[in-house]
């Protein structure tokens, strides 16, 4: 049973089937972080992004704002763009409701939209959504105007949403919730990233039943390009601030799993930032190190700077692994299923960067 097997097992198994299907490349996205609200309405406890509506660093960032995170990361040579914000906080607080109407929207979401059009518009960026949790009508509209979208599974166990676990009073935290978000994206033929965090609470057995469910929806859909195994960070000012940190072996663990469970061509990734022997992860099966932002700080994770994109490459080199930037849509989703005509067409801005047998230029002209 694999609960038994070895540590070292795992891993030979895991890093055997990422080389059979992804050989020696290891890949990143080279991004802007856009942090376009800070306010949610849900309290995790690991959480130190969000802000309460009455705290003075609690914002809505204005067109402006993006614009300019936007047209910075491009002269960096970013090719994504990362929306990430806090989940409807117009639903629970006054505050950011009355500042989206203001703006002419009802929802976060609508406003979302428009920014990403503004991107689009503006600057050769392709927007990247992690807005989680969201409906069809959300998501379809999304997906017009974004390259893919993401939203972290993060569990399935309904034991962290009782009082006292780290998702309680979390609305969008609820397992189900998010499980249905999984789905709707898979029907909707969304490019979609999920992932899990490690070390809140969780058994081995629910990360196990997390994984299995996310390649179960994915065995349906087809839709899921890449998985995130993330470990929690403890921080200062949060409810989980004497909470433990997984130790390495639970991540190398985890990671082996994922990669023996899940489909071969979802991509696998782990953040560089979070474990300074990041490297051990390149050993139990992972083949992309997600995104990296040469210009903004990890606005989730803020006490732990990215890596240098050039040393990581050295690194890479070093162990027999070539360090590869890639697109936020993956090769096999360039196609008029997943992505909308307007994404299609902008995708062209980078062609350097499509896969050679891609007939993406076909589908937008066509």
């Amino acid at each position: 049973m694999v609960l038994n097997t070895p540590l070292e097992e795992l891993i030979d198994t895991a890093s055997n089937k990422r080389d059979d299907h992804w050989g020696n490349v290891i890949t990143y996205s080279r991004k802007i972080f856009v942090p376009l609200t800070n306010m949610c309405r849900d309290t995790c406890s690991y959480c130190t992004f969000v802000k309460h509506p009455d705290d003075p660093d609690a914002k809505i960032m204005s067109p402006r704002e993006v614009l300019l995170s936007a047209r910075g990361g491009e002269k960096r040579g970013c090719k994504e763009l990362l929306f990430s914000l806090g989940e409807k906080p117009e639903k629970r607080y006054a505050k950011p409701k009355r500042a989206l109407e203001s703006m002419g929207y009802d929802q976060m979401t609508d406003y979302l939209t428009d920014m990403c059009k503004l991107v689009i518009e503006k600057t050769s960026l392709l927007p990247h959504v992690n807005a989680g949790t969201l409906n069809e009508y959300e998501i379809m509209k999304l997906k017009n105007v974004c390259a893919s979208m993401g939203m972290m599974l993060e569990t399935t166990s309904k034991r962290l949403t009782k009082k006292g676990g780290p998702h309680y009073a979390c609305p969008d935290k609820v397992p189900i919730q998010r499980i249905r978000t999984l789905i709707t994206a898979g029907y909707c033929k969304v490019p979609f990233t999920t992932g899990i965090l490690i070390g809140i609470g969780e058994t081995l057995e629910e990360r196990i039943e997390a994984l299995l469910l996310i390649e179960k929806i994915n065995n349906r859909y087809g839709h899921i390009q890449e998985v995130i195994i993330q470990n929690f960070q403890t921080k200062p000012n949060i409810l989980m601030s004497k909470h433990p940190e997984p130790k390495l072996k639970e991540m190398l663990q985890t990671i082996a799993l994922a990669r023996i469970i899940l489909n071969p061509t979802i991509s696998i990734q782990a953040p560089p930032n979070l474990e300074k022997k990041h490297l051990e992860y390149v050993y139990a099966g992972i083949n992309d190190w997600g995104g990296i932002s040469p210009v903004t700080k990890d606005f989730i994770n803020p006490q732990h700077p990215w890596p240098n994109i050039n040393l990581l490459e050295t690194m890479m080199k070093e162990i027999g692994f070539r360090l590869m930037e890639r697109l936020t849509v993956y090769p096999k989703f360039n196609t008029q299923d997943f992505l909308s005509k307007t994404i299609r067409s902008h995708m062209l801005k980078h062609s350097a960067y499509l896969h050679p047998d891609n007939n993406l230029k076909e589908l937008v002209t066509a």
